[in-house]
């Protein structure tokens, strides 16, 4: 069964997941609040997942689907308001990690999977591209990256123990996340 416009994912859904941050002690460190933001950022992948697969079933044309990536992003990439600042630092950590996410999508959507590469391949690329300090560069090879997650491709999450800590470790985290929406699609309850 289809989803209906608008369906996929709410600015309410979004702010439920920030409003339960905003009640717990968060550490990173601690495996439940790990887990809370990992759930806050797998939701919203599953999310473009199922666009994207509507997408590829014929559900959905390539202009809904990008209108319905657009919104979701406008959502998540808000900006948001914390009085915790480490809260809030955490928040732009999923944020960042989902930016690439929406930009493989919309790729994907709009041109198909990328045709001259592995996923790991673009990783390196977009690493090696981050240490020249080409940002845009990096962010258009994890995005390639991402596509080819959409066409059945795999990411090794031991490309990512290559990287160093910045924001290219930051999409493939991202990444990671969609690899995981497409391989098991199912919603994460907001009460996990």
């Amino acid at each position: 069964m289809s989803t209906p416009p608008g369906e996929y994912y709410t600015e309410e859904r979004w702010n439920n997941w920030l409003d339960r941050l905003r009640e717990e002690d968060i550490d990173p460190e601690e495996e439940d609040s790990a887990r809370l933001l990992l759930n806050l950022q797998d939701d919203t992948a599953i999310a473009v997942a199922k666009i994207v697969t509507d997408h590829q079933e014929g559900e959905l044309g390539e202009e809904a689907a990008l209108e319905e990536l657009a919104t979701i992003r406008e959502i998540v990439l808000a900006d948001v308001e914390f009085e915790d600042e480490e809260k809030l630092m955490l928040v732009d950590g999923v944020q960042t990690s989902l930016v690439c996410v929406f930009y493989a999508a919309e790729e994907y959507v709009a041109g198909g999977p990328a045709d001259d590469g592995e996923v790991e391949e673009f990783v390196r690329a977009a690493a090696d591209a981050e240490a020249q300090e080409d940002l845009d560069a990096a962010l258009a090879h994890c995005a390639k990256a991402g596509t080819l997650l959409f066409d059945e491709g795999d990411l090794d999450m031991e490309v990512a123990e290559e990287i160093d800590y910045g924001l290219v470790a930051e999409w493939v985290n991202g990444l990671d996340s969609l690899g995981t929406a497409l391989s098991d699609p199912e919603v994460i309850d907001e009460d996990e």
